[in-house]
């Protein structure tokens, strides 16, 4: 009987011992798998600065380009009788050049370029006037009738007068592609009749008026008392 008790003991631990075995087998099996580290992306490699290109050897940076030539007196025209004369003689005075035409609303302004004219001749002050009939062909095609109608018949001019010409587009005289060839404002087509340009003692250009802007306008005077007083 006791024999039996302890078989029966040692069959119950045997037992016991290989349910706990296998428990612990299969509690290592069991045990959940850690997560895997999500893989970051890669980052993009930086992109390289930008190198200096090395100056070629006696290479001289680009320079910019130089402002026009405001000398405009370096011409010969022909005057209204035919005469060539050289624009170089009225070096020296300060000088408003005009594009004109005799059948213009704004032809009355050769009346006010006679009154600062005569107001300011014994200073050394000029207008050149140079006829044309590139606006609406409102001039006379004759020399000789614009001369009657500017000097004897309507206005009584004594200032110089030129023969007729054009003032833009591609046939335009030489000195009004220099005019025109200049920096704004004062460069640019002139946009009508009695557009006007006024030039210094060194027979440089300095300004420009509208032809809607009469010679006797106060802004106009002014700047021409200051270029002959040689402000």
């Amino acid at each position: 009987m006791r024999i039996l008790s302890s078989n029966v003991s040692r069959s119950l631990a045997t037992a016991v011992a290989g349910l706990a075995g296998a428990c612990g087998l299969a509690g290592l099996a069991w045990q959940p798998e850690k997560p895997k580290e999500t893989e970051k992306p890669a980052q993009p490699a930086p992109a390289p600065a930008p190198q200096a290109q090395p100056e070629k050897p006696g290479e001289k940076p680009a320079e910019p380009p130089a402002a026009p030539d405001p000398y405009v007196l370096g011409f010969t025209i022909p005057d209204i009788d035919g005469k060539d004369q050289d624009l170089a003689q009225w070096k020296g005075k300060v000088i408003l050049i005009v594009n004109t035409a005799s059948k213009c609303g704004y032809t009355k302004q050769y009346t006010a370029l006679e009154e600062v004219y005569q107001a300011k001749k014994d200073k050394g002050f000029v207008v050149l006037a140079f006829p044309s009939g590139d606006f609406a062909n409102q001039e006379f095609e004759d020399n000789a009738k614009i001369k009657q109608f500017c000097t004897v018949d309507e206005f009584k001019v004594t200032f110089p007068l030129f023969g007729r010409l054009h003032v833009k587009g591609e046939h335009s005289h030489p000195l009004f592609k220099k005019l025109v060839g200049q920096a704004a404002p004062i460069g640019g087509d002139p946009k009508w009749n009695f557009t006007k340009w006024l030039i210094d003692r060194n027979g440089n250009v300095v300004n420009r008026f509208d032809f809607r802007v009469s010679p006797t306008a106060e802004d106009v005077t002014k700047k021409i008392d200051d270029l002959l007083a040689g402000k």
